[in-house]
């Protein structure tokens, strides 16, 4: 087996035309303003992961990206760079590489539009079959790809030193000794490096996992394979699967790769191992990848995926507004975002920070990206919340934009005949955009009689500090009188914002559609000393929760007290990753990635007893016992990629939830092996309220003088964990999945006694 080379048959596409055309490369212009557009040769790298392009800059003359960083590749003048930089002619040209951690595109322009497509179909290809990969692809591609790097004279062959080199890319500290005997293992021509087939045997002594072979050799009781029969066993012993002899062939005829061993309707180890690395048998239950909660009931009942400031990439006081920050919100999964609205020049309505020097962008370019990116993850409804400080003038303009540009899509009136008595469901609402903002009256008087349209009016209402001037200062709660469009307050239907001043009068004033916003630290408090109170309000009304103004930084707040308190719009700020965006996605990465999730039963009754404080017997306590044993880990990447320094890993087991279940537990660090580190301990949880409970899996590299540096995470919702032995994928900082990278766990859940 040859290092080079490798790279275009794990690809899949080897031989093909697009990749050809990627190897030989081009030239594009590159855009970066209106003055700045300079042709540069762009081209795949042989080892078809990674695109390099020519720089005119001395220190910069291997300017590359990988194509695992790539988010996306958007066609025409999709980005707000060529829409400000380029003229519409040339927009069948045009097209833009889109990164998942960058805020800036790369955006492009072809010699023509056959060229352009040529670009996109070509990267789009390569791209879709790196990510259709399975595990032991991805491993061999990323092995080999660093064996090629270790390989410093470029002759196929690996000598003592190049061996070393390979293994601390690989991320293991190996002395000499053991690098030496590893070498004359392998080395069966006694050349004093390795070659062909030498290679193949020394990747496999590399990837072999004695744990893999310990639970195949429990069940492998035909000649040394597992028959059907066997496998049904260990689904069912293990997996707690309900399987069938059928189930175990289906398996066999599609993760066996030996044909000999399929034919005899036998599973080898390394089936056996593809299996439990597909994404069907991962620690996410599959059936929860899927819609599968009810989702035709009213739509406060649901907890809503939100965003906090969405316009921004990051910072609250002076960083960039953009429309690519609100089609990486709706990516996400997000159903709610903010449009903090602003008069602008040539009466054309702004969305920015007021009061900051964060830049702006226009509000009807905004509609239009949410129009094209609301409905690509989930079909399920959007929430525009609109702050809105705008002058009556643009306010018209406002409402013009959203009904010329949404159209149809747009709720202006309820569902049904005559006045609403509850929320539609998010089923009734797919693909419809809902407006949050003020209204001038009451949704009732517009089915009055007696109601008398206006142009425009003001209302007055108490309101809290806005976001937007906390950073100054406190404001303190006033009467003020708000200017209004007619046609603005008319698209306000389900959504309307008012002050909350106690649940009591919300009770008695306040009809379902009408909404109040919560500061943090205001609802937190709440969610402390009235949960209860909380939880029966959100029952019948709408609660939005957003970031105190002193998170200038863009950090966020834990969701989960919230989500405990039966509130159903918690925005976090999007555009800032860390555990708190963790546990939010971790959320919505089930039933679909709708962006809905249905509330338990006992958080949709008005009559609930429930209190995640104080937890008293109900419906809602289902003590369970959660048995975690981390087994081991795969290729884990190195911290900040240094070259030279080794993981010391460790895994670290949270628990969030009510303040019962809320706990953590880690393993001793492993010193010197972050390719596959086994830990095979063993830890116990007590859940009480299975229903708001989610496990993260967090992997650190341990410093004994510092603090532990962050490598990788996996969330998921406690009712989604499969049981059974179950690979754990891992995410990075910013919430991509790290390709090879990966835990090894045994997961049991138990009713306690």
């Amino acid at each position: 087996m040859e290092i080079n080379g490798l790279e275009k048959k794990k690809t899949g596409i080897e031989n093909d035309s697009d990749l050809q055309f990627l190897l030989q490369g081009g030239e594009l212009l590159k855009v970066r303003s209106a003055s700045w557009k300079k042709p540069r040769y762009f081209r795949l790298q042989e080892d078809c992961k990674t695109m390099w392009q020519e720089s005119k800059k001395t220190l910069k003359s291997n300017q590359t990206f990988s194509l695992s960083d790539i988010s996306m590749v958007r066609k025409g003048r999709q980005s707000e760079g060529l829409k400000k930089y380029t003229e519409e002619q040339v927009e069948s040209c045009c097209f833009s590489i889109v990164f998942k951690d960058s805020c800036k595109n790369l955006d492009l322009i072809a010699s023509s539009e056959g060229e352009a497509k040529q670009w996109v179909k070509s990267l789009e290809k390569i791209i879709s079959n790196i990510n259709k990969l399975n595990c032991q692809q991805k491993t061999e591609h990323w092995i080999f790809s660093c064996l090629k790097k270790a390989d410093k004279n470029k002759d196929n062959k690996m000598n003592l030193e190049e061996i070393k080199d390979f293994f601390r890319l690989i991320n293991i500290e190996v002395d000499d000794n053991h690098a030496e005997m590893l070498l004359k293992k392998c080395d069966k021509s006694k050349s004093g490096y390795l070659d062909g087939e030498e290679i193949k045997h020394f990747y496999d002594l590399l990837t072999y996992r004695e744990e893999i072979s310990v639970i195949y050799g429990e069940y492998a009781k035909s000649a040394g394979f597992m028959s059907p029969n066997n496998l049904v066993d260990f689904l069912m012993n293990e997996q707690r699967e309900k399987a069938t002899l059928a189930d175990a062939h289906k398996i066999i005829e599609k993760y066996e790769p030996d044909e000999h061993a399929k034919e005899k309707k036998l599973l080898s180890k390394d089936g056996f191992l593809m299996y439990l690395q597909n994404p069907d048998a991962l620690i996410l239950n599959p059936d929860h990848q899927e819609v599968y909660q009810d989702m035709s009931q009213p739509l406060n009942h649901y907890f809503i995926s939100s965003s906090h400031n969405t316009y921004l990439m990051e910072d609250q006081l002076k960083g960039p507004s953009s429309t690519e920050a609100y089609i990486r919100a709706l990516l996400k999964g997000s159903r709610c975002v903010e449009l903090d609205c602003w008069d602008g020049p040539d009466n054309e309505p702004v969305i920015y920070h007021g009061y900051t020097l964060t830049s702006k962008i226009l509000f009807k370019d905004t509609i239009k990206a949410i129009k094209e990116y609301a409905f690509k993850t989930s079909d399920y409804p959007v929430i525009l919340s609109l702050e809105n400080h705008c002058s009556i003038k643009q306010q018209e303009v406002m409402a013009h934009h959203m009904s010329s540009i949404l159209g149809s899509a747009l709720i202006t009136s309820p569902l049904g005949e005559g006045m609403p008595k509850h929320f539609p469901s998010p089923k009734e609402l797919k693909g419809r955009f809902l407006v949050k903002g003020k209204r001038l009256n009451k949704l009732e008087a517009s089915f009055a009689s007696e109601a008398a349209g206006s142009d425009d009016a003001e209302v007055t209402e108490e309101e809290e500090s806005n976001s937007e001037n906390e950073h100054k200062k406190e404001v303190k709660k006033k009467k003020k009188k708000v200017e209004l469009a007619q046609a603005l307050s008319d698209m306000v239907i389900y959504c309307k914002s008012v002050h909350f001043q106690s649940f009591e009068d919300s009770r008695q004033t306040h009809s379902f559609y009408e909404m109040a916003s919560f500061k943090e630290g205001k609802a937190m408090k709440l969610a402390e000393e009235s949960a209860n109170d909380f939880i029966c309000h959100n029952v019948d009304k709408l609660s939005r929760i957003y970031p105190a103004g002193s998170r200038t930084n863009s950090s966020n707040y834990n969701p989960v007290p919230l989500w405990n308190a039966g509130c159903q719009i918690v925005a976090l700020n999007f555009q800032t990753a860390g555990t708190e965006m963790d546990v939010n996605q971790a959320r919505f990465m089930v039933n679909g990635k709708s962006g809905y999730i249905l509330k338990p039963a006992y958080m949709r009754d008005t009559a609930t007893e429930f209190d995640p404080i104080t937890l008293t017997r109900g419906d809602w306590l289902r003590h369970k016992m959660l048995h975690v044993m981390i087994i081991s880990a795969q290729q884990l990447p190195k911290v900040n990629n240094r070259k030279s320094s080794i993981l010391d890993p460790l895994v670290r087991v949270e628990v969030y939830g009510v303040p019962a279940d809320a706990t953590e537990k880690e393993t001793n660090p492993v010193e010197n092996n972050g390719f596959n580190p086994a830990w095979n301990e063993n830890h116990q949880f007590d859940v009480y309220v299975p229903d708001l409970a989610l496990v993260r899996f967090v992997v650190e590299d341990y410093d004994s003088v510092s603090e532990n540096e962050f490598v990788g995470q996996y969330t998921l919702p406690f009712n989604s964990l499969k049981m059974g032995y179950r690979h754990v994928p891992l995410f990075s900082k910013n919430g991509d999945l790290l390709p090879s990278a990966g835990l090894f766990v045994h997961i049991m859940v138990l009713d306690a006694e």
